[in-house]
């Protein structure tokens, strides 16, 4: 099997094998950009990592520093409230003479670069920081079913290859778009915490079918499907969600019955403003 991303003899080692580390494995193995033999897994939880080993036939360890010696790319997979631990832990074992060149990728939400730099480049010289890039990633839940939209932040010392070989990862599990860091607070608004956005409204959908007498599988039925086919719709046809709204709602009709009462009720405004709210929330979270 030829590896798209890592040369031969290189690994990629995750440290943590939680929901999304799985993702990006099972990901990556599909679609063979990397051989399972060249992926490490690290957690505390160990009965996680036998389940990995068996379903994806990768080698495990509990020991984090494990993957920091022996893998090229490393992806920190671990919550947020355990990273400090984590980095604390692979900072001690860096010296200013860091010699091995390594791509370090954060999926940790709330944590900025300049957190991730603070504690991992304090011993190292200029040399060996250039040697240890970090890429910050805001991926969000979908990427478990392969249709993530992530977006990626690199700091100054990535190079284009480092950038090329982390959009290979990300594309494994979906789209991936890049931004300034500044930007990831709005990214995480409104792609990290969307998936809930879309969830509570299907919530809405079904409940308000059964209430006007649908069984309610059917409403679920009806809700699922027809936000696959609104969504095939907006992909397909080159009109903006406007329009192809108004082409739905005809004058007099139920479509905009329904509407009139949404606007009443300031619907959108809410929605844009929830938005905003889930903004300053992470960046108050990446302070």
């Amino acid at each position: 099997m030829t590896l798209k991303i890592l040369k031969p003899a290189q690994r990629m080692g995750f440290i943590g094998g939680g929901n999304m580390a799985e993702a990006f494995i099972g990901a990556l193995i599909r679609s063979e950009a990397v051989d399972p033999s060249a992926l490490l897994v690290s957690d505390v939880d160990t009965k996680r990592l036998k389940k990995l080993k068996k379903i994806y036939s990768i080698e495990t360890t509990t020991k984090n520093l494990r993957i920091f010696s022996e893998c090229r790319v490393i992806l920190f997979a671990v919550k947020p409230q355990q990273m400090d631990a984590v980095l604390s832990e692979i900072a001690e074992g860096l010296g200013p003479t860091h010699r091995q060149k390594k791509l370090l990728i954060s999926i940790a939400a709330g944590i900025p670069l300049n957190t991730l730099e603070r504690r991992l480049y304090a011993p190292l010289s200029e040399t060996g920081k250039k040697r240890l890039p970090i890429i910050r990633v805001m991926p969000n839940t979908p990427a478990q079913v392969l249709k993530g939209i992530s977006g990626m932040s690199p700091n100054r010392y990535a190079t284009r290859n480092d950038i090329v070989t982390t959009r290979k990862i990300l594309s494994s599990i979906g789209c991936v778009m890049e931004f300034a860091e500044k930007d990831l607070d709005a990214v995480t608004a409104l792609s990290g915490s969307g998936p809930a956005y879309v969830f509570y409204f299907i919530e809405a959908m079904i409940e308000g079918g059964t209430r006007i007498g649908l069984g309610k599988q059917a409403a679920r039925r009806l809700t699922l499907e027809t936000f696959r086919g609104a969504l095939a719709l907006l992909d397909e046809q080159a009109a903006s969600p406007e329009e192809l709204r108004r082409r739905v709602t005809s004058p007099g009709g139920t479509t905009e019955a329904a509407l009139e009462v949404m606007e009443q009720g300031r619907v959108g405004h809410f929605i844009i403003k929830a938005i905003g709210a889930a903004r300053r929330r992470a960046q108050a979270l990446s302070r």
